[in-house]
């Protein structure tokens, strides 16, 4: 159980404890945002995604941070608002926490760096909205650097074959 995403237990955006066994059996993919980054119209397609592939099973989980140049300087309940007012995110929207690698790194964020294949320099987040994809049992399985676009084909075929296992 301890190589699972389903593990932890977060808060929402409005001071709610979140069980990420909830997810159990949904194939999901955890995104770090910031509300004032170069990549912020990434909310756009996040959720464009999640529209086209929730009935399926899909979920996206979002942890707002200010780890990067300071781009998340909102508190969480208004890193929320201003993803649905902006961007219409109907998809869940949790606390602000640290997501770089270091003392402060929030465990869930420890947890998907450190279980993503792939060399472990590289599967930690370096800047806002890095994103990974997680199987309908918790596990990593991939993380894709934040400026691979969320509708980029490789995340659709991806999501695409962990539904139908």
């Amino acid at each position: 159980m301890n190589n699972s995403l389903h593990q932890f237990q977060v808060k929402n955006a409005r001071g709610k404890e979140v069980n990420l066994s909830d997810y159990k059996g949904k194939v999901v993919l955890v995104v770090n945002t910031a509300s004032k980054c170069g990549l912020t119209p990434q909310l756009d397609k996040l959720e464009k995604l999640y529209k086209e592939f929730k009935d399926e099973g899909f979920e996206i989980i979002g942890f707002p941070s200010n780890d990067f140049a300071g781009q998340e300087p909102l508190s969480s309940d208004k890193a929320e608002e201003f993803c649905q007012i902006n961007y219409g995110v109907t998809f869940p929207i949790m606390d602000k926490i640290h997501v770089k690698k270091g003392d402060n790194q929030n465990e869930v964020f420890k947890f998907l760096g450190d279980n993503a294949p792939g060399l472990k320099m590289l599967t930690h987040p370096k800047w806002n909205f890095q994103k990974y994809l997680i199987d309908k049992d918790g596990k990593v399985v991939d993380y894709f650097i934040p400026t691979t676009e969320p509708d980029a084909d490789k995340i659709k075929k991806e999501i695409k074959e962990l539904l139908v296992k």
